[in-house]
């Protein structure tokens, strides 16, 4: 089993343990622990995980981190853990922060939940943990690049050279994707600016920036949506090269499909689009990983977390001629559904998706208590 298969196998697991998890013990033996595992550490050595590490920190004697990860009877990595649930604020990370200033030889420090996997260094200055993690990953919501990344930090391949190389690239790149996810949603006056100021000769007046940010706010859908097209057009010109090339037309389908149904069911292009548009209308209110299509006979579904008890919306494109889309912000029974000409209308119903998340992300919502203790419960000093 290489790297990649190691984690997703965890995701697995941990889904179904989340819930279940109650303490931060529980989330350092159930949830934790694995992950150290998955890294190729084991922590059952203590020549390579030292649970309760000595980080003295001038007079104060007996500070311990979680975990220190040894490389050559080294500390290289500093793991704090938190419980399952608990929101990784800028308090949980002082704590962390303590522990990094007192091994002066670690460049590396993790804030975990035992879901997310916050991982900062000292790239602003020496010795001195930034404030804002460089990388992150979320075991429930695994990509790709986020594996590609944390392959680094695994035993066979560990260089501290070759990762400080890239966090730099990486910590600006994870802030500035954060500022756009925002500027999309609701631009700012600057950015606003930034933009009018490009084509538009008068003065920027209160007036010109009201009438020039939902401009703005279209015109960035819009390219977002028009980026979206142009990949589904080539998704469709390497579907037909393959097909000419021997590939059967459902191999081709199933390699530009995010899911193809059984049952002879097929996720078609335009139900492809309406899932990105749906993606791109709720950009900066939730991470894009966690909206999931399933399509069924009679619509396709997009909904949160990859379960039916959290639709977003449902998208009715088998009558070419009548499209339509189910709306769910007035609650999960009580669908509106709502015609459509074109796709770019999607757009139109961003504020009733979001709406929606919000409702689902509320602390109201049915979700485990564990999940909504406070931090200033889990994130105190022990």
């Amino acid at each position: 089993m290489d790297f990649a298969d190691r984690l997703y196998e965890l995701s697995k697991k941990a889904a179904t343990r989340v819930v279940k998890i109650r303490t931060e013990e529980a989330t350092k033996s159930g949830l934790v622990m694995p992950f150290i595992n998955a890294l190729g550490y084991n922590v059952f050595d203590p020549t390579e995980v030292i649970p309760e590490f000595t980080a003295d920190i001038g007079e104060r004697k007996g500070e311990k981190v979680d975990y220190a990860i040894l490389k050559d009877e080294k500390p290289i990595m500093l793991f704090e853990c938190k419980q399952c649930g608990t929101t990784l604020n800028a308090k949980c990370a002082t704590q962390l922060q303590r522990y990094f200033h007192g091994v002066p030889e670690v460049k590396f420090g993790i804030l975990t939940d035992g879901i997310r996997h916050l991982f900062f260094s000292d790239l602003d200055r020496p010795n001195v943990m930034d404030s804002k993690p460089f990388f992150e990953v979320d075991l429930l919501h695994l990509e790709d690049a986020a594996i590609d990344q944390l392959k680094r930090f695994t035993k066979a391949t560990f260089d501290t050279k070759d990762i400080l190389g890239t966090a730099g690239e990486l910590k600006y790149t994870r802030e500035i994707q954060t500022l756009l996810r925002s500027e999309f949603s609701s631009p700012t006056k600057d950015f606003v600016r930034l933009l009018t100021s490009r084509v538009y000769d008068g003065m920027f007046t209160k007036n010109a920036h009201e009438r020039f940010t939902p401009i703005v706010q279209n015109a960035f859908w819009r390219f977002v949506n028009e980026r979206i097209n142009e990949t589904l057009e080539t998704a469709k010109t390497l579907q037909g090269t393959a097909t000419r090339e021997g590939q059967s037309v459902s191999d081709a389908k199933q390699a530009t499909t995010p899911e193809r149904a059984s049952d002879g069911i097929i996720t078609t292009a335009e139900e492809l689009q309406g899932y990105y548009i749906v993606k791109g209308a709720l950009s900066g209110a939730i991470d894009l990983g966690r909206v999931v299509m399933r399509d069924r006979r009679s619509h396709c579904a997009i909904l949160l977390d990859n379960t039916n008890r959290k639709p977003i919306c449902r998208l009715y494109f088998n009558n070419t001629e009548r499209k339509r889309i189910g709306l769910f912000d007035k609650g999960r029974k009580d669908e509106d559904t709502v015609q459509i000409t074109k796709l770019d209308e999607i757009f139109n119903y961003a504020d009733r998706l979001r709406a929606t998340i919000e409702r689902y992300e509320s602390p109201k919502s049915s979700v485990p208590e564990a999940m909504h203790n406070t931090a200033a419960d889990l994130c105190s000093d022990e």
